[in-house]
């Protein structure tokens, strides 16, 4: 597998044949696309900036978005990947967010830290109403550079 640099529209058309539970993002960086060794696109990670306001610090990227036809090690693949090439450029942090129900292997398995969770809640209110089209329960908070290790448990700690 190897990782290319992929187009918006590209990416986002693979997000909408096959992520299983959001449809494409909003905001965009850059994306990443994964390649087999046949050249065929297995894999697509979307980068943007932080959805969460005290997040976005200039220095944070968040994986918005990461789409997979199912290819072994492709999500692990494109979460090594993604944050490789934001620090490349001069991020310092990365966060992602998944559903409780999906493990985290990826993640664990690419340097990534659970720190925590979300309560889950709609993002509309009433000054600004929004039509909830994704999952909106808790989502489990991964980080990986300096955010993860400025909260990671002092020793012999919790």
């Amino acid at each position: 597998m190897h990782a290319v640099p992929i187009k918006q529209k590209e990416a986002f058309d693979f997000i909408d044949a096959l992520h299983r539970h959001h449809k494409r993002p909003t905001g965009w960086l850059f994306g990443i696309g994964a390649l087999n060794s046949s050249g065929k696109l297995v894999g697509v990670c979307v980068v943007g900036r932080p959805s969460a306001r005290h997040a976005d610090d200039g220095m944070t990227v968040e994986i918005t978005r990461l789409c997979t036809d199912g290819s072994r090690n492709a999500c692990s693949f494109l979460y090594g990947a993604a944050w490789r090439a934001a620090r490349a450029i001069g991020y310092t942090r990365a966060c992602t967010f998944i559903l409780p129900e999906e493990g985290g292997a990826s993640l664990r398995g690419s340097g990534w830290i659970k720190r925590g969770a979300t309560r889950g809640e709609t993002w509309s209110r009433g000054s600004r109403l929004r039509d909830d089209k994704h999952p909106i329960g808790p989502k489990e908070r991964w980080c990986v550079g300096a955010w993860a290790e400025d909260f990671l448990p002092r020793e012999g700690g919790v």
